[in-house]
């Protein structure tokens, strides 16, 4: 493999970069205000990417999308996640939901979700994590969904449901097998959001900004049987589906964000003078400048290394493990630094540093906090060593 862009992808990726700095990244204040004008600027955008034939570049084929082969599809995430607005704006926000709904869903639930969901006319939510649950030990969940006659009876309260009030639907992880051992006692179901007894408590606040991260509360919940997705007991089956090349996901647009910080660090240290010399001269903010360097550089190979596993079929745990971790870390240590080099514009919201930095820090918090990840990927080598093995890095 090279870690250069490859001919047949540069291309696309420029486009994609194009579309973000021109198109998306001067609406952001727009953006983050919200409302009706917020809604109409991301309607335009999307259009754009449609018209553009930028639009779902990384869903498969048969279900509407661009196709885009996973390694490939890192070269343009990269570029796309240098906003968060990126992914709505480009119709990827729903790519894990709507495969997940493609292999597992019912006949009815792939009909009515499943194009409209490609084509961005809805949203998806997920809801697994609970306030009163370690999320580091997902066994503990306590929502429960009891099938009584031909529907499934869920109660329960969920948080950190993101996008829950825009969504058409929710796929609930709940204990439906309460005699089943540790993972094997969860399942997935479809919810409508309309459904009357589905309530959002609250819009959770995250350090300071509304995160658009929901709090729902699930009454006596009744839903049709064929709401499963896919089969009994396998939930965890399907999170780890999802939740693993969603990892990498993050991965990719991190670089994005982390390419962004660097060029506002840098330009601001060729700009910017004090004590009668450019900030660029002094050596502890050149130590800045490498220091982001190389956890950026070697987090993007991190990255491609655990993409070119899932293109040859690969689980790439210990990589997507490593990543994950490695990758939030560098995220916030490029984008502290830059906020440090602009002193107290950094902490305003003249430049979206403050809001980058805020999201930095919950990085490290989801989809798997890092404690959990470093665990797991350590026991793993370890594992290796146990069963008289090593682990001979140009071989893996």
């Amino acid at each position: 493999m090279t870690f250069e862009v490859p001919e047949h992808v540069r291309p696309l990726r420029d486009a994609v970069y194009e579309f973000m700095v021109e198109l998306v990244e001067p609406r952001e204040p727009e953006l983050d205000a919200g409302g009706p004008d917020a809604d109409a600027i991301m309607a335009e955008l999307r259009a754009e990417a449609k018209r553009r034939n930028l639009w779902a570049l990384g869903h498969p084929t048969e279900i509407g999308g661009g196709g885009l082969p996973f390694l490939d599809y890192v070269y343009v995430n990269e570029v796309q996640g240098r906003s968060e607005y990126g992914q709505l704006a480009l119709g990827t926000w729903t790519l894990q939901d709507s495969i997940m709904l493609n292999r597992h869903a019912s006949a009815r639930w792939r009909d009515a979700y499943l194009e409209p969901l490609v084509r961005g006319e809805i949203s998806p939510s997920f809801g697994m994590t609970e306030p009163d649950v370690a999320g580091s030990d997902p066994t503990g969940l306590r929502t429960t969904a009891v099938l009584d006659g031909d529907e499934w009876v869920i109660n329960g309260r969920k948080w950190f449901t993101t996008g829950a009030a825009q969504a058409a639907y929710t796929t609930v992880m709940c204990r439906t097998e309460p005699d089943a051992p540790g993972h094997r006692a969860f399942s997935m179901i479809i919810v409508p959001t309309d459904h009357p007894r589905y309530r959002i408590v609250r819009d959770t606040p995250v350090l300071g900004f509304s995160g658009h991260h929901f709090e729902v509360d699930y009454d006596d919940v009744r839903v049709p049987a064929e709401n499963l997705l896919g089969e009994r007991g396998n939930g965890f089956v399907i999170a780890q589906e999802r939740l693993g090349p969603g990892r990498i996901f993050h991965a990719m647009r991190w670089l994005g964000q982390a390419q962004r910080a660097f060029d506002l660090m840098c330009c601001r240290l060729i700009g910017r003078s004090a004590f009668g010399e450019p900030l660029a001269d002094k050596q502890l903010m050149q130590k800045h400048v490498f220091d982001s360097y190389t956890e950026i550089q070697a987090s993007r190979l991190l990255t491609l290394k655990a993409a070119e596993q899932i293109d040859r079929g690969e689980q790439a745990r210990v990589d997507i493990g490593a990543v994950k971790v490695f990758g939030a870390h560098m995220l916030h240590n490029v984008i502290d630094r830059a906020v440090q080099v602009y002193g107290a514009a950094g902490v305003t919201d003249d430049t979206p540093l403050g809001k980058m930095y805020r999201n930095a820090r919950f990085a490290r918090i989801y989809d798997g906090a890092d404690e959990v990840h470093i665990s797991t990927v350590g026991r793993r080598i370890l594992t290796e060593y146990r069963n008289g093995g090593n682990w001979e890095f140009g071989l893996r």
